[in-house]
């Protein structure tokens, strides 16, 4: 049992750190009204370790606020990243296709507010939520489904078992 929970804490710790340095190295633009954060093709991983849910929120967490990003982006784009983990993590034994589909919505839905009235972008909400949708497809959607088979296909040849 005490493995079990060091592993969980392991893989939860590492996923944080590669979150954060994903969005460190593309700052540039994994912020703002158009952004595609690279780090969020990682919010494919609760469907292969329930360690990924916090991993992601800390790893979101700690990008935000060393990103520069102002409180209620920490709080609400964190919270946004969060969401998404846990309902891709509740969709982990249906179709992989539908397992980016959590945080392209939570943070569609989210961020573009966070812009509004934590950043005061006056450009209208839904324009934000395309611009913001996009970045999520690009990165959740296509980065992330591309890393999914990538993992998977490791993983059934390492475990010899098919997910």
């Amino acid at each position: 049992m005490q493995d079990k929970k060091l592993l969980m804490l392991t893989q939860a710790a590492l996923i944080a750190a590669l979150y954060v340095v994903l969005t460190y190295v593309f700052a540039p633009f994994s912020f703002g009204e158009v952004q595609v954060r690279i780090a969020e093709a990682l919010t494919i991983l609760p469907v292969f370790t329930p360690a990924a849910i916090p991993g992601l929120f800390v790893g979101c967490l700690l990008g935000n606020i060393l990103g520069g990003a102002v409180l209620p982006d920490i709080i609400f784009g964190s919270l946004a990243t969060l969401i998404g983990a846990i309902f891709t993590w509740m969709l982990r034994n249906r179709n992989p296709l539908l397992a980016p589909v959590p945080p392209i919505v939570a943070n569609t839905l989210i961020v573009p507010f966070v812009l509004r009235y934590a950043y005061g972008v006056a450009l209208p909400i839904p324009f934000m939520m395309l611009t913001v949708g996009i970045g999520e497809v690009i990165s959740c959607g296509v980065l992330g489904m591309a890393f999914y088979f990538a993992l998977n296909k490791s993983r059934a040849a390492i475990f010899n078992t098919a997910h």
